[in-house]
């Protein structure tokens, strides 16, 4: 529990005023920020769904693939395996562009693939059909991968600004807007008394 800080100001009613308005923008802030930290919750929650769902199907394609290469390169001598992998058979372009989402700029990641290189070394004629199904499998990998990398990113960004958001909450929540109320209502007190004070020596002038 934070302790209260009454603010060192004057107890007059131009100040209590003052106080008031901050203490009014405070709370409109405070309540939009806990808006916005709970919409991020809410997105964050269904990217770390995603990002764990494409995680476990890369993972699951990789450790196939692995043994389909195994297999697929005890067919060949590692001289013919290194020849059709000496040049990649497609060219890709990637493409990042950025969002935003409540106040976070993310990754979007576009990509171009070129159709195959001409002077790449792969030829189906000089592979065998396991590694063909490897070279497919591990194209039709490109996209998942593509997003994985994008959401990935995506939700480290948006953690960073859900901790940031949160303690500008609590900074909101648990110091600002009770030593303003706090403040607010000593100089309420200070206020009265010096009212009934005043009360006092008029009735006594009369």
């Amino acid at each position: 529990m934070i302790p209260l800080a009454r603010l060192n100001v004057k107890p007059t009613r131009m100040e209590l005023n003052n106080l008031k308005e901050r203490l009014k923008t405070a709370e409109r802030g405070h309540k939009l920020l806990k808006d916005k930290r709970d919409e991020l919750m809410r997105r964050f929650i269904s990217l770390i769904r995603e990002n764990n769902q494409l995680r476990k199907e890369v993972e699951s394609y990789l450790i196939d693939n692995l043994k389909s290469f195994a297999v697929a390169k005890s067919l060949k001598n590692s001289q013919m395996v290194e020849e059709l992998f000496s040049i990649p058979s497609k060219e890709i372009e990637l493409f990042v562009e950025k969002e935003n989402i409540m106040s976070v700029t993310v990754p979007r990641m576009h990509m171009n693939i070129t159709s195959q290189n001409e002077n790449s070394e792969y030829s189906y004629l000089s592979s065998n059909s396991e590694m063909d199904d490897v070279f497919a499998t591990m194209n039709s990998l490109i996209d998942k991968l593509l997003r994985l990398a994008e959401v990935e990113k995506t939700c480290q960004l948006m953690a960073d600004e859900i901790e940031k958001t949160r303690r500008r909450v609590n900074g909101l929540e648990y110091s600002i807007i009770p030593n303003l109320s706090e403040t607010i209502h000593y100089i309420e007190l200070k206020l009265e008394e010096a009212e009934r004070a005043n009360l006092v020596r008029i009735m006594k002038v009369k």
